[in-house]
């Protein structure tokens, strides 16, 4: 595998960077990897290792590139409080503009096979992946306890591409009348490719191995049903 920092353009400003991975054979499906509020820290970094290592090339965007480039933050109360200023931070339609600007860079790289493209994201990162889906027509989205979506159902119904929701049974930010909500809306008969999955006794962040969170029974079978869900559609 190869990885670098790459130039990605933008409508809104000077251009931002993306952390991207190229998968062992140096070409495959493009997917974008969505950061937690975290920024593009080590443990995303390895993340989009992991599904390099899948054959997928992959892109890691710097989310939050206005406020502070290529940020890297601790799980502790200082990088949460951060995070989440630098979040709060983005103007909507700042955020529309470099999820579309890092679909279209992607697209346009040479190590991308085919002209379908995934989103992947946790957290944060979730719920851009779920945006990807809605802005960027990317044609598989993977979002891991992303919070908000429950609160732009009204972008479901123009999804062209399926979606994959997984949540924590014990999220203290995303409760389970959440979780029911964006399954009503999204999971529906006339939505076939659709899934949400909800794993029991984890909490949220439970994909980290970083975080006290952590339980690798979900995150090993989330990422296995993940696989499955992108390989599907985009190989």
């Amino acid at each position: 595998m190869h990885s670098q920092w790459v130039p990605l353009g933008s409508n809104g400003g000077d251009g931002f960077d993306g952390f991207l991975v190229r998968p062992p054979a140096g070409r495959g499906p493009g997917l974008l990897l969505w950061q937690e509020i975290f920024g593009v820290n080590a443990h995303i970094r390895r993340v989009a290792e992991q599904y390099a290592l899948a054959g997928f090339t992959v892109l890691a965007p710097d989310v939050f590139w206005r406020g502070e480039r290529r940020v890297e933050l601790g799980y502790g109360e200082d990088g949460m409080a951060r995070g989440r200023a630098l979040m709060g931070a983005i103007a909507p339609d700042a955020l529309r503009a470099d999820v579309e600007a890092a679909a279209s860079a992607l697209r346009a790289l040479p190590e991308v096979t085919g002209d379908r493209l995934g989103a992947v994201g946790y957290c944060f990162g979730g719920r851009l992946a779920y945006f990807s889906a809605a802005w960027a027509n990317v044609d598989a989205a993977v979002c891991y306890y992303g919070g908000g979506i429950h609160d732009q159902l009204a972008l479901a119904p123009a999804i062209r591409g399926d979606l994959l929701f997984h949540y924590a049974e014990h999220d203290n930010h995303i409760p389970l009348a959440a979780v029911d909500r964006v399954r009503g809306a999204a999971c529906t008969p006339d939505r076939p490719g659709n899934a949400c999955h909800v794993y029991p006794g984890t909490q949220h962040g439970f994909n980290c191995w970083e975080r006290g969170s952590y339980h690798a029974g979900a995150s090993a079978l989330a990422l296995g049903r993940s696989l499955q869900f992108l390989a599907e559609r985009l190989f």
